[in-house]
């Protein structure tokens, strides 16, 4: 099976920004399992402006784009450098791969894109991809942006075909009103279909270091579905839960692929 598994900011890191080591280590751990076990693995990884954050002692996720741009060179330094530490200790060596919104807009770009992550996969390599927030200029609109990571990995498991997109984040899924202010709000675990009301449930933003929120994940939805790919939404605190979701045991919320 290929799978692509998004890792959010609130993931990743502390609230300071740190690194979350123990939640790196285990989510390495288990990716590097399914790995062995065959299946291919494609890694899209927030956390370059939120760890840049914590690394440059920072107040703050910046507002100014010159403060985020150079937060996000520095964060994804250290990044790269602990996912390649992580993995090598299971023997798999990362690949990075830094994409821009041009680089997933433009037909022949993208069409290199996909060949070279194809590549990466056959010569046993795990990418990691983000986007290059040091040069994109919107997010970090314009056409060379893609925004978040939510789309990013929407796109990108489109891209390569994958079989399941995997969106790990601070929450266990998709509910039915807002479970942060509403105690009786209640998971939702399939969504056969993305109609409106679904829609409707995105709401706001994403946490206070990451850009995120549910609205991006069920835009992220529509995209995979509709090119033929399952979308798991679960809590990235718990890395196990991959080997359940995997397996197509009821974890977060599934979002079935549109039949061709």
């Amino acid at each position: 099976m290929r799978i692509t598994v998004k890792v959010g900011t609130s993931t990743l890191a502390h609230a300071t920004g740190r690194l979350n080591i123990q939640r790196m280590e285990a989510l390495c751990k288990v990716l590097s399992d399914l790995k062995n076990a065959g299946h291919e693995i494609i890694l899209v990884s927030s956390g370059a402006i939120g760890m840049g954050v914590g690394k440059l002692n920072l107040p703050g996720r910046p507002k100014d784009m010159p403060t985020k741009q150079a937060a996000a060179a520095v964060g994804q330094c250290e990044l790269m450098y602990t996912y390649d530490k992580l993995f090598n200790e299971y023997n798999h060596t990362v690949a990075q791969v830094l994409l821009t919104g041009e680089d997933v807009h433009s037909e022949q770009r993208s069409r290199n894109m996909r060949n070279t992550i194809f590549r990466l996969l056959e010569l046993g390599a795990l990418p990691v991809i983000n986007e290059n927030d040091t040069v994109a200029t919107d997010e970090v609109g314009v056409e060379n942006t893609i925004g978040e990571n939510d789309t990013l990995s929407a796109i990108v498991a489109a891209a390569v075909h994958a079989d399941l997109l995997i969106l790990l984040s601070d929450i266990d899924g998709l509910y039915d009103g807002d479970p942060h202010r509403d105690p009786a709000a209640h998971l939702i675990p399939t969504v056969p279909c993305l109609d409106e009301h679904i829609m409707a449930l995105g709401g706001g933003s994403g946490s206070a270091l990451g850009t995120g929120g549910m609205a991006t994940k069920l835009k992220a939805a529509r995209i995979v579905t509709e090119a033929g790919c399952e979308m798991v939404i679960a809590n990235g605190a718990k890395p196990a839960l991959l080997y359940d979701i995997v397996a197509g045991k009821p974890v977060g919320t599934r979002f079935l692929a549109k039949e061709a």
